[in-house]
């Protein structure tokens, strides 16, 4: 076994690479970035070395620096985590060419799986189902669209040597061809160096379901049974589960056996998966190999009981595979959540800045437990634009998916996070949709259940600001020192006449409203917002956490604040809410529109329109780079480009001006 690994990666799963290997007495060695100096994973080494500025070009993309590491520092194997250098074939030649081990598949079988129309014709040899398509290699626009036109719409645009998302276009009409293909070649080539695609039937109502599987370098092969990641937004996954609702033992059989046959074609050493696009009549045709560890892995050692990393080291170091497919067992139900920094409202759009509260329910890391959470930052840190968004991943278990899912529930409701816009209360209304509920389940889920993921009902207005006053209003702690009866350090409000009266003025959900608050009782207050009244008591206090009574109805609330924020968590979701100075309200309602700002921090990579244009509300007038995605800006209203304020190639900060329209 290894005594010492360079872990070529950052965040969680630099941070889970780590624990695994401490676990094991395996030294290990982080890379860090600029930004990256006081990073979780960095603290979770035994060694760091720094290779180079913030952006992944010039640090976790470059080989050259990361080999130098490792070599400098006496690491006789490397772990790529995932994203980044994991499936680059070039690196793991270099590591082999170094003689240093590289924790994953040979590079010959990472050059066969790494472009998806290369694969799809050695899975065609191999008696693999595949979806139709185009999947060569003639790349003139004008014949790609033929082959669209030919196949029928709708169809999928995919990056070959893509994953994740990125480079991936649903095209439903003709008209939009040339449109989507230029947006995925420039993601594509942004992203993994090629803007090679490839052009696929679009399967309607398809589930997304994936076989786990690992190869030793024995030629033993085994599939980890299956899991479903059919909830997906962009293209990306948003949770995940397994065992895959409604799977047959027959069924899963057979896409194993597909998957090892995908393995064994390549000669595949270590984790990998295989990823299956399945009709609902359960029918599936294969869509990529991932030649990695994937980010829902945990979802896999929570219905085995196994830990995918030792078996990643154990297979690299030479040692056959620990268990036989007849010793497998699968256990329960498991459902993993992925928590970003994300505003859902704003078509899922990456969100920065610094987590100023990260609160995570019970829980373990790292390893197999009802309730895990695996992150890679903590309270205090900041989500930059540099890296992808995601903040944590939140993995419950149970002995069945009923169970799984009120874990997942429970969980995600004491899961606190302010700071930045997140994900986690679309998860907790994703859970609770008929089709996710149901195990109704295909991509396309998100778009069917709309209303109630993004027009149901928030925390009603009088909790949340019953919840908020109850913050304000919370007896300080009496002072250092001070004696118990001294009457001048109890805050209690009182006063020589008259009933202490408290003014706010507070933004709920963009209106500002004025709440007034009158004592009447040691802990009980009458609440007024316009002509409504209330009545509050403050119950008892711990920390963060507050028990009230709000017109008679008993609550547990958490607040937190920060300056003028408020956030306020209950058992029905989560609210913002800020205290606002009267002398400093600003009507904005007829302030104009014709500004188009960039919503967070990128690059320019495409302007679609002149100055003196005509455009239309909602015509695409510019594309940005951030997060490894591009996002379209457009047009705010009908009018005219009255002026163009940067140029393709341009870093522009968040909410500076780009185009301005009269």
């Amino acid at each position: 076994m290894f005594q010492k690994i360079l872990i070529a990666n950052r965040g969680e799963i630099a941070c889970r690479v780590a624990a695994t290997a401490r676990r094991m007495g395996i030294r290990t060695v982080a890379v860090y970035s600029d930004a990256d100096a006081n990073a979780q994973h960095v603290k979770a080494c035994d060694e760091a070395v720094h290779i180079g500025p913030a952006s992944p070009r010039e640090s976790y993309l470059r080989a050259d620096r990361i080999l130098e590491a490792a070599k400098a520092t006496g690491a006789q194997a490397v772990h790529p985590g995932y994203g980044f250098l994991s499936e680059n074939e070039d690196f793991a030649q270099a590591c082999e060419e170094a003689g240093i081990a590289f924790i994953g598949p040979p590079a010959s079988a990472i050059a066969a799986m790494g472009s998806k129309s290369a694969a799809k014709a050695l899975m065609e040899k191999a008696g693999v189902p595949l979806v139709p398509g185009y999947h060569g290699d003639k790349q003139d626009a004008a014949f790609l669209k033929a082959q669209a036109d030919a196949m029928g719409y709708p169809v999928l645009i995919k990056a070959s040597a893509g994953g994740g998302g990125k480079g991936m276009r649903a095209v439903q009409a003709s008209a939009d061809f040339e449109a989507a293909l230029a947006s995925c070649q420039r993601e594509a080539q942004a992203s993994f160096g090629s803007a090679h695609v490839l052009v696929e039937r679009y399967v309607t109502q398809p589930r997304h379901i994936e076989i786990q599987l690992f190869g030793d370098q024995q030629g033993n092969y085994v599939y980890l049974f299956e899991r479903d990641c059919s909830v997906q937004r962009r293209h990306q996954k948003v949770l995940e589960e397994a065992p895959a609702p409604g799977m047959t033992a027959e069924r899963r059989q057979q896409m194993g056996e597909a998957a090892i046959a995908a393995a064994r074609s390549v000669g595949y050493v270590g984790a990998g998966t295989v990823e299956f696009i399945c009709e609902q009549d359960g029918r599936f045709y294969f869509m990529e190999m991932n030649t990695r560890l994937q980010v829902e892995h945990p979802v896999t050692e929570a219905i085995t009981g196994l830990d995918l990393v030792e078996w990643q080291l154990r297979v690299a170091a030479g040692e056959p595979l620990p268990l036989r497919q007849d010793q497998l067992q699968l256990k329960g139900h498991a459902i993993e959540a992925r928590i970003c920094a994300e505003n859902p409202a704003q078509q899922f759009l990456p969100a920065t800045g610094t987590l100023q509260i990260l609160r995570t329910p019970a829980s373990s890391s790292f390893e197999v437990a009802p309730v895990r959470v695996d992150s890679g930052v903590r309270e205090g840190d900041v989500i930059s634009p540099y890296y992808d968004s995601m903040i944590a991943k939140l993995i419950v278990w149970g002995e069945d998916r009923d169970a799984a899912l009120s874990r997942l529930d429970a969980a995600l409701r004491d899961l606190h996070i302010t700071g930045l816009h997140t994900n986690v209360a679309f998860v907790r209304r994703v859970i609770h949709t008929a089709s996710f509920s149901k195990a109704h389940l295909d991509t396309a889920l998100i778009e069917r259940e709309h209303a109630a993921l993004f027009q149901a009902p928030g925390v009603p207005a009088e909790v949340a600001i019953g919840a908020a006053m109850a913050s304000l209003l919370r007896p300080a702690k009496a002072a250092h020192g001070s004696k118990a009866r001294d009457p001048w350090s109890v805050q209690d409000g009182w006063r020589l006449s008259g009933q202490p009266r408290h003014r706010e003025v507070l933004l709920h959900e963009g209106q500002p409203l004025t709440v007034t608050t009158t004592r009447v009782g040691p802990r009980d207050y009458e609440l007024q917002v316009g002509d409504q009244l209330g009545k509050l008591s403050l119950l008892s206090a711990q920390g963060d956490q507050q028990d009230i009574s709000l017109n008679g109805q008993r609550l547990r609330i958490n607040t937190y604040r920060h300056e003028d924020d408020i956030h306020v968590f209950t058992s029905e979701g989560a609210v913002h809410l800020q205290r606002v100075n009267p002398l400093t309200l600003v009507d904005h309602s007829h302030q104009g529109t014709g500004r188009l700002t960039a919503l967070m921090p990128g690059k320019v990579v495409a302007l679609l329109v002149k100055e003196g244009q005509q455009v239309k509300q909602g015509e695409p007038l510019a594309v940005t780079e951030a997060m490894k995605m591009e996002h379209t800006l457009t047009a705010p209203q009908d009018g005219t480009v009255a002026a163009i304020l940067c140029a393709v190639g341009d870093q522009v900060a968040e909410g500076v001006e780009l185009l301005r329209i009269d």
